[in-house]
């Protein structure tokens, strides 16, 4: 007994930083705890209902699953070409816009909605609802603008890499990183040229298609049921691709060794190129689907969500795919059910203290160690 105490003490000393998670993830359960039985014990305790809860985690679980889902490419994009792409971000708002202008004009809306995304400047106006697309009332017009999204960005992607990265491939990652923030900030003002500066309503309102799950105290809507499928299909293709094709074999083997690959004859030019594909093309939808959640779209969305993205990956470790989806979850989680203890002004907040606490306890990440895979 004394033996075990003792290593317990040693491991609690030798790493404070876990034992001071342990016991702050203690003290929020307890406060949860009495929260849900509506017990108040000082500054521990109050109001808390089951419906809000469920709602906090199912809101998370979806805002995840798009972060995730953008965090693939980013991640692929690091553990085969060695550098932080900074130009991600708009990539997703190329994909929402792309993506949406073609589900208006496949829904039978001429170049109406076109010209309202072009032109539309009343930002103070705007709301849910400006041009009202819906799933039930659109569903083929909505799917083909996800198919839009995913084709165009990932042309994009490709262009920038021909235009900015190839020709600095042999560089290190600190010029490519430059190059990529300067890639971003291009796409990002073409678009604000483009499409201008204003936030606008893009969906219509789905509260009369709510489903109520009344024992979880959820109440989910049709776009948000969308959006789960998609991204969870997109999800499982790209992990059958990687374990079940020549391609993904190709990819993990480039991540884990570059210069042995190489050697043994794996093609680099094409699995790059299909990196930015994939990896583009997921980032595009992940921007499609983040608008059919939030119902409104702006020029500089995608640059603004970068951040979170970029901390799920962080969280997920550097270079997994799997812990990029991982990372995305537990970021969507945290984002959303912090506002549970505090103003959710502050909720990015939480998100990147989780980040960071990873970074101090386990800098690998939750899959560290794993690569593309």
């Amino acid at each position: 007994m004394g033996t075990t105490d003792s290593s317990i003490v040693d491991a609690a000393r030798a790493r404070p930083g876990l034992l001071f998670v342990v016991l702050l993830a203690g003290l929020l359960l307890v406060d949860l705890a009495a929260k849900l039985a509506g017990v108040g014990l000082g500054p521990i305790g109050g109001s808390l209902s089951v419906d809000r809860l469920g709602s906090n985690l199912w809101n998370g679980v979806v805002i995840g699953l798009v972060i995730g889902l953008a965090g693939i490419g980013l991640s692929m994009t690091y553990s085969i070409l060695s550098f932080a792409n900074f130009s991600h971000g708009d990539l997703v708002s190329v994909g929402a816009f792309s993506g949406w202008g073609v589900a208006f004009l496949i829904a039978g809306l001429g170049d109406i909605p076109v010209r309202a995304l072009l032109t539309v400047r009343d930002a103070g106006n705007a709301s849910p609802g400006d041009i009202g697309a819906h799933i039930l009332t659109t569903p083929g017009a909505i799917l083909v603008g996800l198919v839009a999204a995913f084709v165009v960005t990932a042309l994009l992607a490709v262009a920038l890499d021909r235009a900015f990265y190839k020709p600095m491939r042999d560089r290190d990652g600190i010029s490519l990183l430059i190059a990529s923030i300067g890639a971003a900030l291009i796409v990002r003002y073409l678009l604000q040229f483009g499409y201008g500066s204003d936030r606008r309503g893009v969906t219509a309102s789905v509260d009369a298609s709510n489903l109520a799950f009344d024992p979880l105290g959820l109440s989910v809507n049709a776009h948000e049921l969308t959006i789960l499928v998609a991204a969870v299909g997109l999800m499982l293709a790209m992990h059958g691709m990687l374990q079940h094709t020549k391609l993904g074999t190709a990819m993990r083997a480039m991540a884990d060794n570059k210069d042995l690959a190489l050697i043994t004859g794996i093609p680099a030019e094409r699995v790059v190129t299909a990196t930015w594909i994939i990896g583009g093309g997921l980032a595009g939808a992940s921007g499609y689907l983040y608008v059919l959640l939030r119902g409104t779209i702006q020029f500089d969305f995608g640059w603004l969500l970068l951040l979170l993205i970029f901390a799920a990956v962080i969280l997920g470790g550097i270079g997994s795919v799997y812990g990029a989806i991982v990372g995305g979850l537990v970021i969507g989680v945290v984002f959303t059910t912090s506002t549970i203890w505090i103003p959710s002004d502050f909720n990015q907040a939480a998100a990147f203290a989780v980040m960071i606490l990873m970074l101090l306890l386990r800098p690998e990440g939750l899959f560290g160690g794993v690569t593309t895979a």
